[in-house]
């Protein structure tokens, strides 16, 4: 069986996937085109080649491995017309990302972004408007393993975790979990909304306008999920309400450099980066 990554592992990780009988090819994600060698393989483990890849060439190809949580950018109608088998990465960046939220709370609650512009200015001037993070309520629109490793280590520093899934089942980590119906409660109670929501359907704009309305002035709203989760168009329009906002996911990826959202004080620009992680389990399929 022949198996195409577009990710270079490395030559230990690829021998080792060797000894297990497999033929391992590796083309660059960046480069990758369709010829005899690729055209044979039966499996493939990628992120997001398909503008370059077409797989109705793959004739062999059974199953796809992504590197990535969501799958999105797979070309869903010839996977369904050939019943290819697919695989996410569940679980694999949780932890860089529970980290990454945390981060984004606590540089906006302490105005970190200002002690930097301070510093870089040599000017020596306290701060009275930073804030306690402790007592606050964090609300999670979905509560999957990002918002779970997030949930775990916030409760350290004392705060009320709600959680927004489809039932409102109890999960762990979380105080209170409603039902996807009843978010509105999630926005209008909480302190800080974070989303970690995969891209389908059903959650494609279902932050809006009429959510946004419903925060308290001088809240926070983070997005780490997917950036069409969010209609950033009235995100822009509401912007100045919050305390802070920070994205690391947007509708269009790079965020056009004409964007309002790069002068915002009070916006966190990440280059969907809080996936990153030394330890790279992303490797770990």
């Amino acid at each position: 069986m022949k198996v195409l990554f577009t990710i270079n592992y490395g030559k230990e990780k690829f021998d080792k996937i060797r000894e297990l009988g497999y033929d391992v090819i590796h083309y660059s994600e960046d480069s990758i085109e369709n010829n005899e060698d690729v055209n044979t393989a039966d499996v493939l483990v990628t992120y997001n080649p398909f503008e370059r890849l077409d797989i109705s060439k793959m004739k062999n190809l059974q199953y796809i491995q992504t590197t990535s949580v969501g799958i999105d950018q797979l070309p869903k109608e010839e996977v369904l017309k050939r019943n290819i088998k697919i695989a996410n990465n569940r679980g694999g960046y949780s932890v860089p990302i529970g980290e990454s939220i945390v981060l984004y709370i606590l540089e906006i609650y302490k105005n970190s972004a200002k002690f930097f512009k301070q510093q870089q200015n040599k000017e020596w001037k306290m701060d009275f408007s930073v804030s306690e993070l402790y007592g606050q309520r964090v609300g999670f629109l979905g509560t999957g393993t990002i918002s779970s490793e997030a949930a775990k280590r916030l409760k350290a520093f004392g705060v009320e975790i709600w959680g927004v899934n489809t039932d409102g089942s109890s999960k762990k980590y979380f105080d209170k979990c409603f039902a996807t119906e009843d978010m509105n409660i999630v926005f209008e109670e909480c302190d800080i909304v974070v989303v970690a929501m995969p891209s389908t359907k059903s959650t494609d704009g279902i932050v809006n306008k009429d959510m946004f309305k419903l925060m308290k002035d001088g809240s926070v709203f983070i997005n780490v999920g997917r950036g069409n989760t969010v209609n950033q168009k009235d995100l822009e329009e509401c912007v100045e309400k919050f305390r802070g906002v920070a994205l690391d996911v947007f509708e269009s990826e790079p965020l056009n450099k004409d964007n309002k959202l790069w002068e915002c004080e009070n916006v966190i620009v990440t280059p969907h980066n809080s996936w990153v992680s030394d330890k790279k389990q992303r490797e770990n399929i």
